[in-house]
């Protein structure tokens, strides 16, 4: 059944029905422009520059009303957020001028560095909505500068922890918050100004929000339910039109840090009627280094793939009503306190990969789907002392390869499914740090070969000029290759190493924490998107091959969890 023979419009009263269009508009907007007043006003480039920050919208009671076009990976983590925040305050405690703040990955929160704030918005003495924002933040403590140690084994060493806390009220940011903050950051005039500029896109937010309601009028909430439908409808729909069935995927990340052992993620997607279960039994116990991925991380994921089925419907949480998410408690996808969580990108990267594989298997043969993307977003902490003593940090993210599809080549040097991570210059890279980059180029012949070609990875090379300092390297797919859909084959593994000035080549781990002197030269290659369909016959007696692989694809664990499983939401 199409999505316009299930338009709720049709059976609501008129004056509803013709207030839904110009009601998403408006708060698609209004979360853009969020979006765009954080990133205008952050300080750290990782935001400023990257992207990595994320805005939305809620109603009182918790649910998305609209989310910025920016960053999944963080987009999806804002839903538990704010349900962390309306657990600790409830809707009822909230006052005007009030934001709370939390980066707890057990009460809502990803990893340390991506501090979420929630503000209730208020017209006159009723609470109408609440708005939302998420942003990586330089540093926030722990064992290593940039707080994204990829050697930590537990939550402690990897920064200050917070539950939800009320971090300002109607006269301004409590000092109290404001000094713990300041103390256990290594960049504390980043972390406030990154702070403000999350409160600059929540008043923004408010304001406009406010606007909103009273053009809108007295039905505004039942506008906005009627949206929430909409879109769950059209999501249902979406759903119908695709063959009942169950399929798998099988991906394995290149160890923990710890230990070189593949670490299992498996999904079983169940497609029947209108509703959809994404299951990740059999996935790996947690483990001991940071790879391990909260709830409200995996939640991205979901919710990236949800929105995929029906892209024309309403930005909001109606996408997500017909699937059941379930987590092995205690697993690599869900782990139990006091994990070490900060490189849990890559594992959501790779859960989404799977989800995009098995669910390219339900759709292949009606020639829609896409191929595994690289499945991973390289994240950098660059840290370190000019020789005059000088201090100096920063990270970025590096792009990798896009899947194909069975209509377009992938994307090269881009990111993907949940990344949405923008290049940081070159320019500002050289302006903040004693760093030259010497090389950023498209990785030529890394996407998977067939008849339409994976997207290509990136090769990015730095040399430091001067003094010392720490590179803490958070990559993927070192050891195995995003596999291809329907024949097609699959994108080249990454590879990182380190080019000592004295001639030595010291070869660098998926998840490492390495030294480096004035002189020396890091090379990064990011992997390839697998291709779409086997290589055509002409490619082939041309000498067209696949990228070469340097690894068997993974195989799943045979370790299962015996615990009840999670569902969500």
């Amino acid at each position: 059944m199409s999505s316009a023979a299930r338009d709720p419009r049709a059976s609501l009263d008129p004056a509803i029905a013709m207030r839904m269009e110009p009601l998403r508009l408006a708060l698609q907007g209004a979360a853009d422009r969020m979006q765009s007043a954080m990133m205008r006003a952050a300080v750290s480039s990782i935001a400023r520059e990257g992207g990595d920050c994320a805005a939305a919208l809620f109603l009182p009671d918790g649910r998305l009303l609209a989310q910025a076009r920016s960053l999944p990976l963080l987009l999806g983590s804002l839903i538990p957020a704010v349900a962390g925040a309306l657990a600790r305050f409830p809707a009822g405690t909230m006052r005007s001028g009030d934001v709370y703040l939390l980066n707890d990955p057990w009460s809502g929160g990803t990893h340390l560095p991506d501090i979420a704030l929630v503000h209730p918005i208020f017209d006159g003495r009723e609470l109408i909505a609440l708005a939302a924002t998420s942003l990586h933040h330089q540093d926030v403590g722990g064992m290593a500068p940039g707080s994204i140690p990829p050697d930590a084994i537990e939550i402690h060493q990897e920064g200050l922890r917070l539950p939800p806390v009320r971090w300002r009220d109607a006269a301004g940011v409590l000092p109290d918050i404001d000094a713990i903050l300041g103390a256990n950051t290594r960049t504390p005039a980043n972390l406030r100004g990154d702070l403000e500029a999350q409160w600059t896109a929540l008043a923004q937010g408010a304001r406009e929000l406010r606007q909103i309601a009273r053009h809108t009028g007295e039905r505004f909430a039942a506008v906005c339910e009627a949206l929430l439908a909409q879109s769950a409808d059209m999501t249902r729909a979406a759903l119908a039109a695709v063959p009942d069935g169950e399929w798998h995927w099988h991906d394995a990340l290149d160890g923990d840090g710890e230990g070189a052992e593949p670490i299992a993620i498996a999904v079983r997607l169940h497609k029947q009627g209108e509703a959809i279960t994404l299951d990740f039994e059999g996935s790996a116990p947690q483990v001991r280094g940071p790879l391990n991925a909260s709830a409200a991380a995996m939640l991205s994921a979901a919710l990236f793939f949800m929105r995929t089925l029906a892209p024309q419907a309403p930005n909001n949480a109606g996408c997500l009503a017909p699937l059941t998410l379930r987590l092995p408690p205690g697993s690599v996808v869900n782990p139990d306190w006091p994990a070490a969580v900060n490189a849990r990108t890559a594992t959501v990267k790779l859960a989404c990969n799977a989800i995009l594989g098995a669910w390219a298997q339900a759709t292949g043969v009606q020639g829609e789907g896409v191929a595994p993307h690289a499945g991973v977003a390289t994240v950098l902490a660059l840290s370190g002392s000019r020789g005059d003593g000088r201090r100096w940090m920063f990270t970025e993210i590096i792009a990798s390869g896009a899947g194909a599809s069975a209509t377009a080549p992938g994307r090269a040097g881009v990111s993907t499914d949940v990344g949405n991570a923008r290049n940081t210059p070159i320019e500002v890279i050289e302006a903040e740090a004693p760093l030259r980059v010497l090389q950023y180029a498209i990785r030529r012949g890394s996407g998977g070969a067939g008849e339409q070609a994976g997207g290509d990875g990136v090769r990015r090379e730095y040399l430091l000029l001067d003094g010392e300092g720490w590179i803490a390297y958070r990559g993927e797919r070192h050891r195995s290759q995003a596999r291809g859909a329907q024949g097609g084959g699959a994108g080249a593994s990454a590879s990182a190493r380190l080019l000592h000035a004295d001639g030595r080549v010291q070869p660098l781990a998926a998840r490492s924490r390495v030294r480096w002197q004035a002189g020396d030269r890091l090379l990064i290659e990011t992997a390839g998107g697998g291709a779409w369909g086997a290589v055509v016959a002409d490619a082939a007696a041309a000498g067209v091959s696949s990228p070469p692989s340097t690894s068997s694809s993974p195989s799943p664990s045979s370790s299962f969890h015996p615990d009840p499983r999670q569902e969500c939401p």
